[in-house]
């Protein structure tokens, strides 16, 4: 019954005044200087001879247009809508009243009636227009740049917005479901530490332009990564508006295609020169393999500098166009400080085995261990450091700062006594090294719980263990035991050499588990351990030497005599392994280089995160087996002097027998 009677009081209604007039169903906001239509329409059409329509505002009876006795007449209007407000001549005719209003101003902002006369009957509607009082523009098409250039992405507030009125500007890129904050300004003032480190220091107001509404963005040395749709968004009081800006197709820069002319030369120079030597080895050979004017060695030096140094080059470049400095730092330290150790493996290759030239006699584990390190843990001092800025207690920072200090002192301390031949004290010193430089990343990262304190307390022991078997080798007390028993030792120090990698690993892994290039960090971890293991077999070899009384010859001298004297298997891995190091590691990182930077200037994002994750294993498997070679010269050691002691004990226990038989031969001629 209700709705009965709602729907016959409307019909009367309509008799009543016979027509109904149509408006908006809300209010029109509009943008300054744009256009706008004001609704307004009947049902049916009206007869023109007694029509009459008339715009006003009501709030001052300002008179905006005029439609009567059939005729637009636009003489009446106000002169503030002279040539701004039009009727739909065509559409009067069809009940259709609507007015447009150009070129909008602040002033035009309020309330418009529309009434409509037709004899004795009429009706009206009320519109009201609100106009944008905050308006953002950008760019309309996609930006095109090279990688390497500068590139500015446009954003301006409409000019009656005061600058005092805007609170905030936001830059942000988006990337798939999240955004990444690029730069900020708030409260009048810019804000470089809001920007993720992907933009660091690369992007920038225009600090005299922003007075007048523009805040674009100029982003300097953009990367392949930089591809993608950036928003800014602006907030002034209860209003806020947003632009966006589309980075696409970039191109390779200079910088890109060097980096990929040093990663082509290292490829290519890398089995050419590998070629030569086995040519010229089996063909002219070495007729004065001590001198520096043999071919195989020139070549084989050329082998040793010009790979790596291309492809150290080439990450160097690599990290000034992309800014991954961590991956940089560490893979071209690794490429720079690979030449020590091919040039520490030389001597176990048959054919230059007699070359022990100065660098050769210069390179050696632990110096290369001592520099990576102090490059490892510089990263990571640099890295806490950076997420400390805004720390108010100096305690944790000024305790992670004296334990790096420590960490470069001993390891330019053992660079020093490297240099003095003291090998005794390089083993203590590298063991104590590991503990202090685990105890840095603690201190930096502050990540300390009792799971790591157990961690800490089982790679201590181990070392402790390692230490002192090592001291048990270097006073030849180990001289004093059986065969079968230096050969369990040979087995103990292995074992806790063994666990004592993925100790250290998960330690690692414990304390920089909210780091997002972890699993590149773990791979240089790894080497490192490698490197520590090469020079823990280094040491026992060198001990174990001094029972054949050869201390004066050089120990690579001394395990390529135990490992490959008539031994070709030993000597063909050697070879083969070598050149895994020398041209399989290079070409292996080198492609990967190359292929990461195309896919990644193709697609804008990277197809692997940290290319250390192929660089530091690869790396870490052609020194593991140098750790393998010093065992089995140590093993040969041990077995050749034991059978050595055996044949000198038989040749004496055949001696006192004969002695002991001459007595009782002359006894028995002078009884007969």
């Amino acid at each position: 019954m209700h709705v009965l009677y709602c729907i016959f009081i409307s019909a009367l209604l309509k008799i009543a005044n016979g027509f109904t007039v149509k408006g908006p169903s809300g209010s029109l906001v509009v943008p300054l200087g744009g256009s706008v239509v004001l609704p307004c329409s009947v049902e049916r059409p009206l007869p023109l001879e007694d029509l009459e329509v008339d715009w006003k505002r009501p709030d001052t009876e300002t008179l905006v247009h005029l439609y009567e006795g059939g005729d637009i007449r636009p003489e009446a209007q106000h002169q503030d809508y002279h040539d701004r407000a039009h009727f739909f001549a065509e559409d009067i005719k069809h009940g259709n009243f609507s007015l447009l209003l150009n070129n909008l101003t602040a002033e035009d902002e309020g309330q418009y009636t529309c009434k409509v006369y037709t004899g004795q009957e009429s009706g009206e509607t009320v519109v009201e227009i609100k106009y944008e009082r905050l308006i953002v523009s950008g760019s309309n098409k996609s930006i095109s740049v090279y990688a390497g250039e500068d590139v500015t992405l446009s954003c301006s507030v409409d000019s009656h917005i005061k600058p005092e009125e805007i609170e905030e500007v936001s830059w942000k890129k988006r990337d798939k479901d999240d955004e990444i904050p690029v730069l900020l300004y708030q409260s009048n003032e810019t804000l470089p530490e809001s920007s993720d480190e992907q933009f660091g220091d690369r992007v920038e107001f225009f600090t005299d332009e922003i007075h007048r509404g523009n805040f674009s963005l100029r982003l300097k040395r953009v990367r392949t990564e930089d591809k993608g749709v950036y928003i800014c968004q602006v907030f002034a009081g209860e209003f806020s508006a947003n632009t966006t800006v589309k980075l696409e197709s970039l191109g390779f820069s200079g910088l890109h295609i060097l980096v990929l002319i040093l990663c082509s030369l290292a490829c290519g120079s890398a089995p050419l020169l590998s070629s030569l030597i086995f040519c010229r080895s089996n063909n002219i050979g070495c007729i004065f393999p001590a001198e520096t004017s043999c071919p195989v060695w020139y070549l084989h030096v050329s082998l040793v500098f010009c790979p790596n140094i291309c492809v150290f080059f080439a990450f160097i470049v690599w990290g000034v166009i992309e800014g991954f400095l961590n991956e940089t730092i560490t893979c071209s330290a690794l490429y720079i400080l690979r030449i020590f150790m091919l040039f520490w493996a030389v001597p176990y290759l048959k054919y230059l085995q007699d070359n022990h030239q100065t660098w050769i006699k210069f390179s050696s584990i632990p110096r290369e261990l001592s520099v990576f390190s102090i490059i490892v843990y510089s990263v990571f001092f640099a890295c806490a450091w950076k997420e400390r800025a805004h720390d108010t207690s100096i305690e944790a920072r000024v305790a992670f700062g004296i334990s790096f200090g420590i960490v470069v002192l001993l390891s330019l301390i053992i660079i020093f006594i490297k240099y003095l031949k003291k090998q005794k004290t390089i083993r203590c010193l590298v063991a104590v090294l590991s503990i202090i430089q685990i105890g840095q990343l603690a201190l930096s990262f502050g990540l300390i719980n009792l799971a790591m304190y157990s961690q800490f307390v089982v790679h201590v022991v181990l070392l402790c263990v390692l230490s002192f078997i090592c001291l048990l080798q270097a006073l030849q007390i180990t001289g004093m035991l059986s065969l079968r028993l230096q050969e369990i030792l040979l087995w103990i120090i292995l074992t806790i050499t063994l666990l004592d990698i993925p100790v250290v690993i998960i330690l690692h892994l414990s304390i920089l588990e909210e780091q997002k290039d972890l699993l590149g960090w773990i791979g240089a971890i790894l080497f490192m351990e490698v490197l520590k293991m090469i020079e823990c077999f280094e040491h026992i070899v060198h001990e174990a030497r001094s029972l054949r009384g050869n201390r004066q010859q050089p120990i690579e001298a001394v395990v390529a005599d135990t490992s490959l004297q008539g031994s070709s298997p030993w000597l063909l891995c050697n070879l083969v392994m070598y050149m895994f190091g020398a041209v399989g590691v290079v070409l292996l990182s080198s492609v990967a280089l190359m292929v990461e930077l195309i896919l990644k200037a193709r697609n804008g994002e990277r197809v692997m995160n940290d290319l250390r994750v192929i660089v530091f294993p690869s790396e870490s498997v052609f020194a593991f087996y140098w750790v393998v070679l010093l065992m089995h010269a140590f093993w040969k050691i041990v077995k050749t002097e034991s059978l050595h002691n055996q044949n000198n004990s038989s040749q004496r226990h055949r001696r006192d027998q004969r002695d002991s038989e001459e007595p009782n031969e002359m006894a028995t001629l002078h009884g007969t």
